[in-house]
């Protein structure tokens, strides 16, 4: 400590910071994660932290939670973040907890390096420590196995619109109790909980933008200007990206036009890419609607190239009429499925000879060859005839329809053959 740490700081400490909760009892949210008897609890009942990964997505309470324990046990605070940690940082850490006890904190732990990881395996195995580190990825991809191996993971859930509010009205009572008066509505407390994403900073963060140089009644315009240009809880790296997009690709599968654009909008708004976004309704078009509608291969196809060219923001409208025709239109999973077992079955068994009859006849001696007797469809009234393509696979083994009762391409090209060949489709569904 030098004479610059014992001086007295007059900073204006951030609302979320003054807020932090000093026990687990304090806790606004993760109501499952602090309840009585909870894996968390014990552990700080018997003073025996351990090594614990938080995980979830930012300003749900991760920081909060691990200060909260702390201070419980009586252990010395160190915060490290990963970002900026040297490998003599943790080891100092550890040689003073040989000493004192200390409850070290590593944030963004997901980003520390293969030495400084390897230094905090040591100290999680001898128990040194007690550690508790926080990521915003999903720690079973980002964080090495060994050190997962050795610590208790628990995921941490977005808060809930009520939780917000509660977040909402005890900055508001801080304020208050500080001096600083402003009004907020119902309406304006509950929308600025909603816009805050579940992030209880951000909606702190808003509440004390309002409150500096302002007293009285809040406005609309006031809240618009705050947030602008908030951003939502989106990382195009993490875990928040694959999820988010999955929900859009499942919404679009489940033929929910309105979960379509939500999750459509959250991609927009976060600056997604228009062009992955067009890729993955690309690869829906056919994945999930093929055989049934054709055209909407078609109109994915042309919206990837009209958002190569158009850009944002038109590109959004492009995109919606993209995901709608794939959210509305009828689905066939037969393309795709089909396409699985075929693989799967090269895959896992020799390859099968190619019919004699269906080998390349267009040269001298072919015919001496064996390489003859295959039947020209086309001469054929029917536009068919009965002939052996491949030998070993039975029929159905590999595309099976998926027609309902919608008049599709493949409802009508089921009844087309079924007429022509006298024998019914294969079915997906069929007992």
């Amino acid at each position: 400590m030098d004479l610059f740490d014992a001086a007295p700081s007059d900073r204006r400490r951030p609302l979320a910071d003054v807020l932090r909760p000093t026990t687990l009892d304090e806790v606004i949210g993760q109501t499952a994660l602090v309840a009585e008897g909870s894996i968390l609890r014990r552990r700080v009942a018997a003073d025996a932290v351990g090594s614990v990964l938080l995980y979830g997505p930012p300003g749900i309470g991760k920081t909060s939670i691990a200060r909260a324990i702390g201070n419980m046990l009586g252990k010395e605070f160190r915060v490290l973040h990963a970002a900026g940690v040297r490998v003599q940082d943790i080891r100092k850490i550890a040689d003073e907890a040989r000493i004192r006890p200390i409850l070290m904190f590593v944030d963004e732990v997901h980003r520390l390096s293969a030495t400084q990881a390897d230094d905090l395996l040591t100290i999680c195995e001898e128990g040194t420590t007690d550690f508790i580190g926080a990521t915003t990825e999903n720690p079973y991809h980002a964080i090495p196995k060994a050190l997962i191996s050795r610590s208790q993971v628990l995921k941490l859930e977005p808060l809930t619109l009520e939780d917000m509010v509660q977040v909402v009205r005890r900055g508001l009572a801080h304020l208050s109790a500080q001096g600083i008066d402003i009004a907020l509505t119902e309406a304006q407390i509950t929308l600025i909980a909603g816009r805050s994403g579940g992030d209880a900073r951000r909606a702190l963060t808003t509440l004390e933008s309002l409150s500096i140089g302002h007293t009285g009644a809040v406005t609309e315009a006031m809240i618009e200007e705050v947030y602008a240009a908030a951003p939502v809880n989106f990382d195009r790296t993490g875990d928040q990206h694959y999820d988010i997009t999955s929900a859009f690709i499942k919404s679009m599968r489940g033929s929910d036009p309105d979960a379509t654009l939500y999750w459509l909008a959250v991609l927009v708004h976060a600056g997604e890419d228009p062009r992955f976004i067009a890729r993955r309704i690309m690869i829906h078009a056919s994945e999930d609607i093929g055989l049934a509608d054709n055209t909407a291969l078609q109109t994915a196809v042309a919206a990837a190239e009209a958002v190569e060219r158009v850009g944002y923001p038109e590109a959004q409208i492009i995109l919606a009429h993209a995901a709608l025709h794939i959210a509305r239109a009828p689905k066939s999973n037969a393309a795709c499925r089909g396409i699985g077992a075929a693989l799967s079955y090269v895959r896992s068994h020799p390859q099968l000879s190619v019919p004699l009859h269906l080998r390349d006849a267009h040269y001298a001696g072919a015919k001496a060859l064996g390489h003859s007797g295959y039947r020209f469809p086309h001469k054929d009234p029917r536009g068919w005839v009965e002939q052996t393509y491949v030998e070993g696979v039975p029929r159905g083994a590999f595309y099976q329809s998926d027609a309902r009762d919608a008049a599709t391409f493949e409802k009508r090209a089921d009844a087309h053959w079924e007429s022509v060949t006298g024998q019914p489709a294969p079915r997906t569904f069929d007992d």
